[in-house]
């Protein structure tokens, strides 16, 4: 059983339009993802999959169909899975990791 899940020995992934990058680590089910936005981030296409994580560094603001939602280093976040429009997030600081977790697609 493997008790621990090393972000350190997985290598940086750009997302497809360049502005965000993330690690992933896949197991038991789950897809933990380390993921590192910042200002220049366009929203990307995999938040169309339902995560929760927490907010390790930096101001995050996600604009919910309108409704925009501050987050800080320290907060919990939890996204329902959904159509890929339905919320954009924006980093709000120079740089903003985040830890998620998400169910395997």
């Amino acid at each position: 059983m493997d008790y621990r899940l090393a972000f350190d020995d997985v290598n940086w992934e750009p997302t497809l339009d360049g502005t965000a990058r993330l690690k992933r680590i896949v197991h038991g089910g789950k897809v933990f993802r380390q993921v590192e936005l910042t200002p220049t981030t366009v929203h990307a296409h995999w938040c169309e999959i339902g995560h929760v994580g927490m907010i390790v560094e930096g101001d995050l603001e996600v604009d919910f169909d309108g409704d925009k939602i501050n987050f800080h280093a320290g907060d919990a976040i939890s996204i329902p899975h959904g159509a890929n429009d339905r919320h954009r997030p924006r980093a709000l600081s120079d740089r903003v990791v985040m830890f998620l977790i998400e169910d395997e697609a």
